[in-house]
Parts: structure tokens; C-alpha cells; sequence
């Protein structure tokens, strides 16, 4: 792949340090970690007698590729926008250190590769709940963030089928308790992606994307959304106790860390500041591997 900083080494080498780091960014590998995590948890949660674990790493392979494809497909078509954000200025499309026609033919090939290696290896239905991740999230919700506040609410689906792909792919069919853990990844992602709304509200004033946050003065409507959004998150996250194996146990700690986050929710709702905001994102960071290692403790 040419790099402008391969080009301008010339006889010195590649830096393959900082294309590394690129490709990182590219992909959004903190965020495909997360994404793995969901579909691990999904996965053992799908599981009933029998953990097949190479069904497993055949799952985990593609999902990682798939995700990291739509990564970089999302950042060709917001290129021009990034560049404007002071958040997003030095990813390696919006600073032009990767070709963009490169990366766009890459990355439809590794979604097409992975979504039929997920077809062939694990089944056809986790094969089709891939596609239909990343076709969501970079043909739908990509352009709608620069049409319409909504933009988060589609952006939420997508961000909350990985877990329904591991369980497809270990148990080979939805459920009612797959839907849950779609409901319980969809609530989550409102308060959290709602408080990265407020905290950058200028950037993506900047960058043209038409979020909740922009036209909110004081903050007064996106934490009221955060906090509703955090109190569907209770009961929903507390249906779960009805299926798993110790399900009291798990409703006693699922209470606690959705009541923690729902709380977080509150203050910010009655205070609406960059503090605030920044707490109720950092609690988001640490409800969401809470509640999953609960519910694989339970199961």
C-alpha cells in the first residue's frame, strides 16, 4: 500500500513502525477488540454442552476482518470530514498518508473474503448478521450522521449485532436470549455514544455531522436521552436472570452495575458539563465488560 511517508524515504525504507500504526488506526483496532470481546461473550453465552473452539477462532477471524473492513470503509467515505475534526485529523486517510483508492479496494475485498469465510467455517446466519453489520453501519448510518440527529439510534444496530453473530455461530439460531443481548448492547451504546456526542459537539460542528449534541444549549436534551436510555437499560439487563443458570446471582450484581450506570446517567442529567459527560462515558467503558463477564459467570 503507498504511503506518502514510504515515498518521501525513498532509499532510507519504510518506517514499518508507523505503517503499522496507520493500519491500526485504520481498522480501529481498539474498537474491533471490543467488537471481539461482544462476539466472545456472545459466543460462550451461545454455547450449550459442548464449546467448540474452533468454531470459535474461525468466528473471532472473521468477525476481526469483517469489522476492521468496515473500519476502514467508514473512514474512506468520512475522509474529507475527519480532516476537519481536530479529533480525527491525523487518522491516515484524512491526513493522506494512505491512498484512499487503495484502501477502498482492500477493504472490499477483506469484507467480501471474510463474509465468505465466515459462511464456509462457522455458518451461513453469523455470515449474514456480518454483512448486515457492516452494511448498516457504512452505507446507512456513515451518511446519516451528516443528515440527522437519528444518526445514533441506526448507528446503535449495528454496534449491537456482535454478540448476536457469537451466539449464532454456537448455537446456529436466534433466540430470545440473543435478542436480549442485542437489546442490552442497544441501550448501552445510547448513553455512551450520547456523552462522545457532547464532549466533541464542536468537533462534529466542525466535521458537518448533524448529532443531538449541536443545537442542545446546556445539554439539557442529550441528557435527558442519556438518562432514559440508561433506566431501559435495568430491566432489560435484568431479563437475563430468567435464563441463566445462576440467575439470582447474576440479577443481584446486574442491579448493582446497571443501577451504578443509570446513576452515572443522572448526574449528568442533572448537571450537563464536560465533567459529567466524561464520567458517564468512562462508566459506559467499564459497565459493558461487567455486565457480559457477569452473565458468562451465570451462565
Amino acid at each position: 500500500m503507498k504511503t506518502v511517508a514510504a515515498e518521501s524515504m525513498g532509499a532510507e525504507g519504510v518506517s514499518w513502525r508507523a505503517l503499522a500504526s496507520d493500519f491500526s488506526e485504520l481498522v480501529k483496532a481498539r474498537l474491533t477488540l471490543l467488537v471481539l470481546l461482544t462476539t466472545l461473550a456472545g459466543f460462550f453465552l451461545g454455547s450449550e454442552d459442548f464449546f467448540n473452539g474452533e468454531k470459535l477462532f474461525h468466528t473471532l477471524l472473521g468477525t476481526a476482518i469483517l469489522a476492521g473492513a468496515a473500519s476502514a470503509l467508514n473512514q474512506y467515505l468520512e475522509r474529507g470530514a475527519d480532516a476537519r475534526m481536530k479529533r480525527t485529523r491525523n487518522r491516515p486517510l484524512a491526513a493522506g498518508r494512505l491512498a484512499a483508492d487503495e484502501v477502498v479496494v482492500l477493504a472490499v475485498a477483506a469484507a467480501i473474503m471474510s463474509t465468505l469465510y465466515l459462511a464456509a467455517l462457522v455458518n451461513v446466519l453469523a455470515a449474514a448478521i456480518g454483512a448486515a453489520t457492516l452494511l448498516i453501519y457504512v452505507l446507512v448510518y456513515t451518511p446519516l450522521k451528516k443528515q440527522t440527529p437519528l444518526n445514533t439510534l441506526v448507528g446503535a444496530i449495528p454496534g449491537a449485532l456482535p454478540p448476536v453473530l457469537g451466539w449464532v455461530a454456537a448455537r446456529g439460531s436466534l433466540t430470545v436470549e440473543s435478542v436480549e443481548l442485542f437489546a442490552v448492547l442497544f441501550l448501552w451504546q445510547m448513553p455512551h455514544f450520547l456523552a462522545i456526542a457532547w464532549l466533541y459537539r464542536e468537533d462534529y460542528a466542525a466535521g458537518g455531522f448533524k448529532m443531538l449534541s449541536l443545537n442542545d444549549v446546556g445539554g439539557r436534551h442529550t441528557a435527558t436521552h442519556s438518562f432514559l436510555y440508561a433506566m431501559m437499560l435495568v430491566p432489560v439487563s435484568l431479563l437475563a436472570a430468567f435464563w441463566l443458570r445462576h440467575g439470582i446471582a447474576y440479577g443481584l450484581g446486574a442491579a448493582l452495575c446497571s443501577g451504578a450506570f443509570a446513576w452515572l446517567a443522572w448526574r449528568f442529567f442533572q448537571q450537563s458539563d464536560n465533567q459529567r459527560a466524561r464520567h458517564l462515558f468512562w462508566g459506559s467503558l467499564l459497565y459493558l465488560p461487567l455486565i457480559l463477564g457477569l452473565m458468562t459467570l451465570a451462565a
